[in-house]
């Protein structure tokens, strides 16, 4: 899974709980996706989360 170039944010682990309190492991996924971006005017191809994409951290290309 991609991390976010911007921020860092990545996959996340935790554990399923059942109803009877059995534990098994599970992860979580950030939403990263692979955009065209522009980097000190140039276009370039980087992995941002879309929270990233939202706060205008990074301009779209």
């Amino acid at each position: 899974m991609a991390k976010c170039e911007i921020c860092g944010k990545g996959a996340h682990f935790g554990n399923n709980v059942s109803h009877s309190h059995r534990r098994s492991n599970r992860i979580w996924h950030s939403n990263v996706k692979n955009v065209t971006v522009k980097v000190n005017g140039q276009n370039r191809k980087m992995h941002v989360c879309t929270r990233c994409l939202k706060s205008s951290a990074v301009q779209h290309a």
